[in-house]
């Protein structure tokens, strides 16, 4: 059943999928899970398959992460990203950069993903990043991502869990902000009622109007919605379209067109007043939109 599924996963149309030795692997169940993901990487990953496979391991302070990442980085075929949960300080990324140190050689290079799941990771919040990439250009990983662990975290804190999730709004406005001075992206929290598809997108477009570069799923029901969510509308790129096109021609001929107005160094583009920053954000438009392609 479990070799199904994740043959199953390794279809989707996603970014990446996550073969699990952490929180969903009961803890005489550790051993096996190893085993089954070892046998998966040095099967390989389906023809075609653009999708990166990851291995999410136990938490460094679980005594676990060793025997993980020695089982699923001992073979030929090496996972694309190591997802390290539980991440609370630069001493944590410490001890990963020493382990991937003897057991990734050559030049090969391991994404890593770090979790932030407690009031302590986002206290080192800046600290954990900063480790990060520092350690990266010494060691053979390189750091990617920032996950939002929300469940953990409301467990850690003492949080009632809310609709709203106003709870965590803090916390969740942070993650963005410091993976983005990091230049790392988001991911943002589990959406936990897999079948209220509803619920779904409106906690996915709320996080994309945050920053936010992505969601975790934990069901293929809710690929294709988080994808949407996550994705530019036509509408938002026909705009970005528009203004880019305008700025280009106006670039070129050095002329204004007429449904422009300059004032101070910004201009009027359909009702809107607009500046370098709006540029930047109708590049970044078309950029999500040549990559869903």
């Amino acid at each position: 059943m479990i070799l199904k599924k994740i043959t199953k996963a390794l279809t989707l149309d996603v970014d990446c999928v996550a073969l699990d030795c952490e929180d969903g692997v009961a803890i005489n169940r550790k051993e096996q899970a190893r085993a089954t993901i070892r046998g998966v990487l040095d099967k390989g990953r389906p023809d075609q398959s653009k999708t990166d496979l990851g291995v999410r391991v136990n938490s460094i302070d679980s005594g676990l992460c060793h025997s993980d990442l020695e089982s699923c980085l001992s073979g030929n075929n090496l996972p694309d990203t190591i997802l390290l949960p539980k991440v609370e300080s630069s001493e944590h990324l410490k001890w990963f950069a020493d382990e991937i140190s003897h057991l990734v050689k050559n030049d090969n290079k391991i994404n890593l993903i770090i979790f932030i799941e407690s009031a302590m990771a986002f206290v080192n919040l800046v600290d954990i990043c900063k480790s990060a990439v520092q350690l990266s250009k010494r060691f053979n990983f390189v750091p990617t991502t920032l996950v939002f662990g929300s469940d953990d975290f409301c467990a850690n804190i003492g949080a009632t869990r809310t609709s709203n999730s106003i709870e965590i709004l803090h916390a969740r406005q942070k993650l963005v902000l410091t993976a983005k001075a990091f230049n790392l992206q988001a991911i943002d929290m589990v959406y936990i009622q897999y079948k209220d598809l509803d619920g779904l997108k409106a906690q996915s477009e709320e996080g994309m109007r945050m920053g936010y570069t992505g969601k975790q799923v934990i069901h293929p029901g809710q690929v294709p919605v988080v994808q949407e969510a996550f994705l530019p509308t036509k509408t938002q790129i026909d705009w970005a379209q528009g203004l880019l096109r305008s700025f280009e021609e106006h670039q070129k001929t050095g002329k204004v067109p007429e449904k422009w107005l300059i004032i101070l160094g910004a201009f009027a583009y359909r009702g809107s007043m607009i500046d370098m920053p709006t540029m930047k954000q109708a590049q970044n438009i078309m950029k999500l939109a040549k990559l869903s392609k």
